[in-house]
């Protein structure tokens, strides 16, 4: 199973961004996928996921309220719409799939894509 991660680039603080990810494999109710990031040196940190089968959502304090996660069930895509972004939300972003559901660990989560770069200026 390959995840494929896009729509990263540079955009001005308050700008709107959206990820997209679409993975290979099959989803089943029961799954979840997800997004990390990992700011330069910084630890790795939850930023959002959703069960693909409720399209139950979770979300990091950081981004409540600015981000929305979604999935396209036809296309195996999961998205993650960022709005008002901030420099702070300058990282690399991990998609992520996980056939056990939710969790806000990256460990527990398998496959997990490349990374797409975002970068806001202030």
């Amino acid at each position: 199973v390959q995840l494929q991660a896009s729509g990263g680039g540079l955009v001005q603080a308050g700008d709107s961004l959206r990820l997209s990810c679409a993975t290979s494999g099959r989803t089943f109710s029961s799954h979840a996928m997800g997004w990390f990031r990992q700011a330069a040196g910084k630890e790795r940190e939850f930023v959002a996921a959703i069960k693909w089968g409720a399209g139950t959502t979770y979300y990091a304090d950081s981004v409540k309220g600015r981000f929305t996660i979604s999935r396209d069930n036809a296309k195996s895509t999961v998205y993650l719409q960022m709005n008002s972004v901030k420099p702070e939300d300058t990282a690399v972003y991990y998609c992520v799939q996980s056939p056990r559901g939710y969790s806000d660990l990256y460990a527990t989560y398998n496959p997990r894509g490349q990374g797409t770069q975002v970068t806001v200026s202030s």
